[in-house]
Parts: structure tokens; sequence; C-alpha cells
């Protein structure tokens, strides 16, 4: 089955298979079979084959670990980003890199929940919707990533994350009743938390300023502001200043527009009570 972005996954794959090489022979230099470099490193022998074999991504703090255990020299963990890159679809790397150095990330969501805040089920069953059909690898390579990207929610200092969904958004139910469920009871923990601010765009409202479509602002620690667009696989990362002020502005009226975020938490417990 030719999946989508077949070329994307197949650049991937080809990061991880370096890498596996690599941590092959820093293992077989160091003196160690796969058993006691997991017994170091707290894997099992088969985890440690798949990394060395590029099946799976090896997280980054296995990545030190191992450069340390073999006294790889740090060049190990000089391919630690590479690696982390590899697990997104080549359209969204370079957001995916600023993404995790945000101190303030603003979301605006149009036809399903958030990556930041899917669920593993709601993740796994947007990609199995997706068209073209993506290999089982592929699926399960973006669903690990799109979790690791929640790693966000735990950073200290905490950034500020804020999201406006659409309503619809909350009334489609994909992968199923349990999974839905499930999505909206994410929804509710996140919006619990001090740093993040989750706000609902009514369908009945008369106005809207987001008609052109989802985007993402990113402002980094080093005050650069950035905007991150996407559609139907094409993405575009915006730095030039005029275009990230008229997103900037897009999103301002977009929260002043949508319920507040106590009204939305509380929109989202009714919709879970009625079913």
């Amino acid at each position: 089955m030719e999946a989508e972005g077949g070329g994307e996954y197949e650049a991937g794959a080809g990061i991880l298979a370096v890498f596996g090489r690599q941590l092959k022979l820093c293992r077989e230099r160091a003196g160690l079979d796969r058993a006691e470099l997991g017994a170091r490193t707290g894997y099992s022998s088969s985890t440690i084959a798949s990394f060395e074999q590029g099946r799976r991504i090896p997280p980054p703090r296995f990545i030190d670990q191992a450069d340390e255990v073999l006294g790889a020299g740090g060049v190990l963990s000089a391919g630690k980003e590479e690696v982390a890159r590899a697990q997104y679809p080549a359209f969204f790397r370079d957001a995916a890199r600023l993404e995790a150095q945000a101190v303030e990330l603003h979301v605006y969501a149009t036809q399903a929940a958030p990556g930041l805040l899917q669920t593993e089920e709601y993740a796994r069953a947007v990609c199995v919707m997706w068209r073209p059909l993506l290999d089982e690898a592929v699926i399960e390579q973006r669903v690990a990533a799109r979790l690791a990207r929640q790693e966000i929610f735990t950073r200290r200092p905490a950034p500020h994350l804020s999201f406006v969904i659409e309503e619809a958004v909350l009334h489609r139910p994909l992968g199923g009743e349990a999974v839905w469920r499930g999505q909206l009871e994410q929804f509710l923990l996140a919006g619990q938390k001090r740093n993040v601010e989750i706000q609902v765009m009514p369908l009945s409202h008369v106005e809207h300023a987001g008609l052109a479509g989802p985007f993402t602002l990113m402002e980094t620690k080093e005050g650069r502001r950035i905007a991150y667009t996407e559609v139907q696989g094409d993405s575009r990362v915006h730095t030039e200043r005029g275009k990230v002020r008229e997103l900037e502005a897009a999103y301002g009226v977009l929260r002043a527009q949508a319920l507040t975020p106590a009204e939305s938490l509380a929109l989202i417990e009714k919709l879970l009570g009625e079913r």
C-alpha cells in the first residue's frame, strides 16, 4: 500500500537507520551485547534491537544514557535532535522544533482536536482516517510523535498555552463514542491547568474572524514571534513580521468572539452529560 507522505517517511526512516548503525557500532566497540546495554539503560534487549534496526525511535534520555554507557564521547548525543525530528512528517518538522522551544503558544483549531490536546486513542483514529491511507508503521510513528509533543505541558518554566477550538470539533465523534468522550474529558483536564486556556468558538455566533483557516502562533524565549499555517499537508512557517502580526490580530479577535475559558469548559461538561 502506498501511504501518504511516503517520501517523508523514508527520509525519517533513513535518519533512524543511520543512528541505529551508529548505536550498534558503539555498542560492539564497547564490548556489550544488547541485553547488557539494555540492563544499564532500563530497556529490554528486543527494544535495543529495534533502536539499532531503525524500527523504533529512541527517546532523548536513552540516547544520552547510551552515549555515556558506551563511552561514545558525544557522538550519539549529537544526533539527538535529528532523531527527535525524524518522528514527525516532513511538513511539520520545523514547526515541531519551534513548538518545543516556545514560551508562548496559541492554537486555532477547526477540524479536529489540536494535536497537543489529543488522547492516544483520538490521535490514532485521526491517523487511521487520513487519506491517502497511511502505512501502519507511519500511523504508530505519528501517534508516538504526537504524544511526545505533549511533554510541553510538563516543561519548567511552564509555557503559556491557549487554544480556540471550533464547537463543531466537540460534536464530531471521531473514533466512536468512547474515544469522543475520552477526548472531551482530556479537554477538561487540560483546561484546569493554570498555564492553559481553552476557548470554544460557538456555532451560533454571527461574527467570525477565523474563516481563512487554522493557524498556530509561537513566541520563543528570545522574543521571536512565529506563525505556522497548514492545509492539505502544505505548510509554512511565517517569520515575516507583517504576516505574523495579521494572524496575531485575527487570534485576538477570535478570543474575544469565543466563549470564555469557564464558559467553554461548562459547555464541554454539558455535552458529556447529554450523552
